[in-house]
């Protein structure tokens, strides 16, 4: 059962990845044929044609690489200017330049130049910026709207009033995880019998609705003895504690634990009662899903600015001793892995409905990732086409200020060296977490 489930986990996110990459291409896809590009292929996948089928002037298919996608469209590069009449040209311009220009004549021959008015270069600048941020957009949308799912449908992790643990003896703050409780003093909660598992109803008369109910008052009961009523077994049982006085760190208006500015928690001088709450679903307002979408894009544009530095520690704990950093990239066979243990997972408290939120959170933060990564201003990206729209936008607008003639669309086959670099940049790094995620994986469940 434990193989069946690790399966589906596997298939159902691979599955997610493929539509992602099926929708981000029809991002282009639409607004390009509504633009009135010829649009030749669509196709989901790289390598080998494994499915292929035409459609009028469109060849939709499925390749053996499914690592991506595109859409070929005619004229992606504006024709090589004639030559003045007369003009004897070289046989040789250069390697760049014989690159730029065999790249145009091999554009030029796949349509008739009756054509050139349907090609992406003929495309008015706005118009190019639809078709290329389409497909971004389009992980966007489905990043926001699985977020909503997520919010407003399952619910998102809260701490509940359920006791999950309670702490054997008082340990510093900052103490170490592991650390032993000899010659320490017993934790307040443990001496007046609360025991995990325990609902609590109220502490010191005060009725608890929320886990931040707790915290208030057993940091304001330091030092003194308070009744504690817990509901056990159905039945409701009064019990007396009294919380200790202890440096414990101080709480955040959001929840979170206060950091100095060198990195350790900020703390007071506090009642301690030692005990740990149970997490729970809740359901949160639509209103709350902008606010997640906005952390979900700046948590991943951080990921990406760094990615250069990032995939350096990828590196170092691939190929020496150190640990993966598991908020760091994974590749796809990693996100494959993780899926596989989500769904055959056999912890206290993580049902079915925690796994499909889980697995609905992990394919939200992909499609954010193929978002911010998309737009990252290099060629063959999309952000290098967005970027090249703008500085034709830019040349044009310059051009009409000066009362010169129209410059024309920029020629981005001047840029196929940078390309190529770019890309096989991108090979290695794929190549690199595949090795990785093989010999040093993330896990979810060390």
């Amino acid at each position: 059962m434990t193989a069946l489930l690790y399966a589906a986990g596997v298939v159902l996110v691979a599955l997610g990845i493929g539509l992602s990459i099926a929708l981000h291409e029809i991002g282009h896809l639409v607004p390009a044929k509504a633009f009135g590009v010829r649009v030749t292929q669509y196709m989901v996948g790289f390598g080998p044609t494994l499915y292929s089928r035409r459609r009028g002037e469109t060849e939709y298919g499925i390749k053996a690489v499914p690592l991506g996608g595109y859409i070929r469209m005619i004229g992606m590069y504006p024709p090589r200017a004639a030559d003045p009449p007369g003009t004897i040209r070289e046989d040789s311009t250069g390697l760049f330049q014989q690159m730029a220009d065999d790249a145009k004549e091999w554009e030029a021959a796949q349509y008739d130049p009756s054509e050139a008015h349907r090609t992406f270069a003929a495309l008015p600048v706005r118009r190019k910026l639809v078709v290329m941020l389409g497909g971004p957009a389009m992980n966007l949308l489905i990043s926001a709207v699985l977020l909503a799912v997520l919010a407003c449908g399952i619910g998102l992790p809260a701490p509940s009033t359920t006791i999950e643990s309670v702490s054997e003896c008082v340990v510093p703050a900052d103490a170490p995880v592991g650390t032993s409780c000899e010659g320490r003093p017993e934790a307040p909660a443990l001496a007046a019998g609360i025991r995990p598992g325990d609902e609590l109803v109220s502490i010191d008369g005060t009725p608890i609705a929320q886990w931040s109910d707790v915290t208030t008052a057993v940091r304001g009961a330091g030092g003194r003895s308070v009744e504690v009523v817990v509901r056990r077994d159905g039945a409701e049982t009064t019990l007396h504690a009294t919380p200790i006085v202890d440096a414990r760190p101080v709480i955040g208006p959001d929840g979170a634990a206060v950091t100095q500015a060198d990195g350790t928690f900020a703390t007071d001088q506090v009642g301690f009662l030692g005990i740990a709450p149970g997490q729970e679903l809740r359901r949160a307002s639509p209103l709350a899903v902008p606010q997640m979408v906005w952390q979900t894009f700046t948590g991943t544009a951080h990921v990406v600015i760094g990615l250069p530095v990032r995939l350096v520690e990828v590196a170092q704990a691939a190929f020496g001793s150190g640990e993966r950093d598991p908020n760091g990239p994974i590749g796809v066979v990693g996100v494959s892995r993780l899926a596989g243990e989500i769904a055959s997972a056999d912890q206290p408290g993580f049902d079915l409905t925690a796994k499909i939120a889980t697995l609905l959170s992990m394919l939200a933060s992909l499609n954010m990732a193929l978002f911010v990564f998309n737009l990252i201003p290099l060629m063959p990206l999309d952000g290098g086409h967005v970027a090249g729209a703008l500085l034709e936008g830019a040349r044009r607008m310059i051009a009409r200020l000066r009362g010169r003639p129209d410059p024309g669309p920029v020629d981005m086959s001047r840029l196929l060296p940078l390309t190529n670099v770019v890309a096989i940049g991108f090979l290695v790094m794929t190549v690199l977490l595949l090795y990785a995620d093989i010999v040093k994986p993330v896990t979810l469940f060390p």
